[in-house]
């Protein structure tokens, strides 16, 4: 028999976990629940589904979009579903994130958060 499991949260980390919970914080209007050094974490509204944890790690290496040989590679991204890939990218950018120079698909907005972690907006 399979125990159950409940994924409770994604964790990212970056030299600064605080600044990094206060961008997403902005990006996705989620309440900030734990808040220790080194350690922040995000609760979705209404207490629905999985959040996000930040952890600090000062020896953090910001990976490169699309990776090539010998860059640091991302280890996992975000995708965020939205209503209006405009309206969204705008949000995201006013909040702290930057455009991805390359854009691999039409429907899709590739940012990279303040720690360089990419993320993508999507419609369907």
């Amino acid at each position: 028999m399979t125990p159950h499991f409940t994924l409770s949260a994604t964790v990212l980390e970056s030299r600064d976990a605080k600044a990094l919970a206060i961008f997403y914080q902005r990006l996705l209007g989620w309440r900030i629940g734990e808040d220790e050094p080194g350690w922040v974490t995000l609760r979705p509204p209404h207490g629905g589904g999985a959040g996000l944890s930040f952890s600090t790690d000062e020896a953090h290496v910001p990976p490169v979009w699309p990776a090539g040989p010998g860059d640091q590679q991302m280890m996992m991204h975000l995708d965020l579903e939205v209503d209006d890939l405009d309206e969204a990218g705008a949000h995201a950018v006013a909040s702290g994130a930057t455009l991805a120079d390359y854009q691999p698909q039409e429907d899709v907005r590739v940012f990279l958060d303040p720690a360089g972690h990419p993320f993508c907006l999507w419609i369907r």
